[in-house]
């Protein structure tokens, strides 16, 4: 199962410390497929990853997606609502999007808070 790493707040150094040592990881020719956004508060991974988003998430991680347009239609929402949502995920690392298809190719998103 591949996934995804979400951080909602924390230090810089702790997001620094996470980042140098990938850094190092890589410079030793290590394999490793770490992937992580970070988001400075709850209320913006909140803005980002609202209910109707993670149903999108989750429709397109296990549906072929071939465009937003037929995304929006099995999904039964409004285009423009879906092409925003679309966007604000590609955005934020939770989608890809290419020759017009979206897709999310992870299983799960490992998340951690700081309070």
């Amino acid at each position: 199962m591949s996934g995804m790493k979400v951080v909602v707040g924390g230090t810089l150094d702790e997001v620094g410390a996470a980042f140098v040592s990938a850094w190092e990881r890589a410079e030793k020719g290590e394999a490793f497929q770490d992937r992580a956004i970070v988001f400075e508060s709850w209320h913006g991974l909140a803005k980002v990853l609202t209910g109707k988003r993670y149903d999108l998430l989750r429709y397109v991680r296990h549906h072929s997606v071939p465009s937003v347009a037929s995304l929006a239609r099995a999904l039964g929402r409004d285009y423009r609502r879906v092409h925003a949502d679309v966007d604000a995920l590609v955005s934020a690392g939770l989608l890809d999007r290419s020759n017009g298809g979206v897709k999310a190719d992870y299983d799960a998103i490992e998340t951690r808070i700081a309070i």
